[in-house]
């Protein structure tokens, strides 16, 4: 029977959207073909909720359910402007990827000079969407996140730490100023500081279901977090997901993030994973994730349509 489509409802589509995303993860090889369970929540957890990045779930997440319940693909948002089109791959057809791009256009898509625009991002060797997406009149956009992966079946040799700093996990509540206040200046260092709204958001981090405080490391001088990196482990699935990475820049180019990377991957091997994923866009980035990592990856490139 078709799969039909339909709204989300309630917390419980949630879970159960989380449990499609980990059995896909698996059928697909642990690839990253559709979002993993981490990303679903660090979306919730920080981008709705602390970046207002897109409308809540129910209001911008649909699912297609088979007759006996079982979701055969999710479409949602990261933020606006912009979609994922998560697919079971015993689903995967032409009809269905034509009729969730077109529920993309109709219900995503952000008007800006009069014009609409909308981009749906898919695997580049995706050749079933990319040849869906190329008839109905859409280009590459400027973006594509490499998609880069590391098994952990090997020893992570250690790295060696910068002369006055130290790696370690995220101490209590009374370090999130510090730690709120790295990620301000890692990820916006041309804002002025007066724009900086403090340290609270860091809470909606932390209720993240996947969240561990003993995961979320740190490279600290004195009472200064110089850089950071969260990993995000499922037990599941067995995979790690490692967002956000961040050093501020007057501590840049001293091997922090090295040391971060080696840390986190060994504390997970130690846990049970056997895969570990970053996602880069800038060739910064992407030079380091490709030595920590692996040379390998995929590659999720933006598709973007103007109407």
């Amino acid at each position: 029977m078709k799969p039909a489509m339909r709204n989300y409802r309630d917390e419980n589509d949630y879970w159960r959207i989380r449990q499609f995303l980990r059995e896909v993860m698996i059928l697909n090889g642990l690839r990253e073909f559709s979002w993993s369970v981490m990303r679903l929540d660090y979306w919730r957890g920080h981008l709705i909720a602390n970046c207002q990045s897109s409308d809540p779930l129910e209001k911008v997440t649909c699912l297609w359910e088979t007759g006996d319940g079982q979701i055969a693909a999710v479409l949602n948002p990261e933020d606006r402007g912009n979609a994922f089109l998560q697919v079971h791959p015993a689903f995967k057809t032409k009809e269905l990827e034509e009729e969730m791009i077109a529920t993309t256009e109709e219900h995503y898509a952000v008007e800006r000079d009069g014009k609409k625009k909308v981009a749906v991002w898919t695997d580049s060797q995706d050749t079933l969407r990319l040849d869906i997406l190329q008839a109905r009149g859409y280009v590459k956009g400027k973006w594509t996140e490499s998609q880069w992966r590391r098994d952990l079946d090997e020893p992570i040799p250690e790295e060696p730490v910068a002369e006055g700093y130290i790696i370690r996990a995220l101490g209590d509540e009374s370090e999130l100023p510090a730690r709120s206040w790295a990620s301000w200046r890692g990820f916006h260092p041309d804002e002025p500081d007066e724009k900086y709204e403090g340290w609270e958001w860091y809470h909606n981090i932390q209720s993240c279901s996947l969240y561990r405080r003993d995961l979320d490391i740190v490279a600290v001088t004195g009472a200064i977090i110089a850089a950071f990196a969260t990993f995000w482990f499922d037990d599941v699935t067995r995979t790690v997901y490692i967002e956000p990475v961040a050093t501020v820049p007057e501590h840049q180019r001293k091997g922090l993030q090295k040391a971060i990377l080696s840390e986190g991957l060994r504390r997970v091997q130690r846990l049970g994973a056997v895969r570990a994923f970053v996602g880069g866009y800038e060739p910064g980035p992407n030079a380091l994730y490709a030595s920590m990592l692996s040379p390998e990856c995929d590659q999720y490139e933006q598709w973007v349509k103007d109407f």
